[in-house]
């Protein structure tokens, strides 16, 4: 059962790839396609929309199909948008082909964590979720400063070519290993609908959005506050940000194992509150190098930490119909993305200094820690109830 969790985790793998590299090429892409570096950030705010957009829509196209199908169905999406963008013509076109790459990113996220959730007892499931986004960890950790290497010498077309490979890849361990049990009852869209009119999950989605806000804050601007405010040289940015996908990488795997042994429900109050108090403190430390360092390995290890938590409260509060909702999450990581970003960008330019990001960030973890709370508190009265 842990093989076949592989493939998912490779699909993961090219997923962050296309997310992150491209961030890293933009100067390459911008230069090939002759348009400026902030025109070609919109290659960036594209991809984000198709997320947010294809999660719950393409989620809900394909619910009658089996699990390992859709699986398959998405990842061969994913493949085929990454072909099509290593031989767009122009810059336009290479916009719209990241919008629709896109759109599959959160429903296979959504759909692989019910599978891999499916194949192991029920005490493992948060590391089996858990061991589904170490793909997406490991990307930025290794696969992410490798595609932009290659994308540097060889041209940013070669990089994404080789995303393709690996996306192709995850569709043939999918079809080989993952297990025909693990496709699970085709669901039913009015099921999968009525899961939005429930508080617990529907607190958990705004705890996302709002919560994990706070990551972004801080991570879209890691570069600047590093060599503006920490003092360290351009050329240590891509050693910081290894750093960052390092504590992303151990935090996915910490996160798992709390998440199965704790309430995972206390695991989302825990993280939040420290991750908002390290953003808080972030404010003064980022001045010093060996404590700015610090600070970015704990902000990915907290983030990350958080996924297998969510999930897992997800998948009991919407039990009967878990798929579309698995897959909202990850548009809720998006917009969450949008919004730390836009607001670390506000305060930026109002003149507040480079420390302001962290202090958003700060604050928008804070709010996600009391809804987390809330979330806590309403679970405990339910059971409460049940019991009586």
């Amino acid at each position: 059962m842990r093989i076949a969790i592989l493939p998912l985790a490779l699909g993961t793998f090219a997923i962050g790839l296309t997310e992150f590299a491209v961030m890293g090429l933009l100067p390459q892409i911008a230069q090939g396609l002759d348009v400026s570096v902030p025109a070609a950030g919109t290659l960036v705010t594209a991809y984000a929309i198709g997320v947010v957009v294809g999660a719950p829509l393409l989620t809900a196209l394909s619910l009658r199909l089996p699990r390992r199908l859709m699986l398959m169905l998405f990842m061969g999406m994913f493949a085929l948008g990454n072909a099509l963008a290593a031989v767009a013509p122009s810059f336009g076109v290479l916009v719209a082909l990241r919008f629709l790459t896109g759109l599959p990113h959160g429903a296979f996220f959504g759909v692989a964590s019910l599978v891999a959730a499916s194949l192991v007892p029920q005490a493992r499931r948060a590391r089996a979720i858990a061991a589904v986004f170490l793909g997406l960890t490991v990307s930025n950790l290794l696969g992410v400063p490798a595609a932009t290497a290659l994308g540097s010498v060889v041209g940013w077309r070669i990089a994404f070519a080789v995303i393709v490979v690996v996306a192709l890849a995850s569709v043939a361990g999918i079809a080989v290993l993952v297990p025909r049990i693990a496709v699970g009852t085709p669901a039913r869209l009015r099921s999968e609908l009525a899961v939005f009119t429930q508080p617990a999950v529907l607190l958990v989605l705004g705890m996302i959005v709002l919560g994990c806000g706070g990551l972004f804050a801080f991570y879209s601007y890691i570069a600047p506050v590093m060599t503006g405010l920490a003092g360290f040289g351009t050329g240590a940015v891509p050693i910081l940000l290894g750093v960052f996908g390092l504590g992303m990488t151990l935090g996915t795997v910490l996160g798992g194992r709390l998440a199965d042994r704790v309430d995972p429900r206390r695991v989302m109050v825990a993280l939040l509150a420290a991750q908002a108090v390290l953003l808080a403190v972030a404010v003064v430390a980022l001045h010093t190098r060996w404590l700015a360092a610090l600070v970015v390995f704990g902000v990915g290890l907290l983030g990350l930490a958080l996924i297998p938590a969510v999930q897992s409260v997800v998948l009991d509060a919407a039990r009967e119909a878990p798929v579309l909702a698995s897959a909202a999450i990850h548009s809720a990581f998006n917009v969450a993305n949008a919004i730390g970003a836009a607001l670390g960008g506000m305060v930026l330019a109002a003149g507040f200094g480079l420390g302001a990001p962290s202090a958003v960030g700060a604050v928008l973890a804070a709010v996600g820690a009391l809804l987390a709370l809330v979330s806590l508190r309403v679970s405990a009265r339910r059971r409460a109830a049940a019991v009586v």
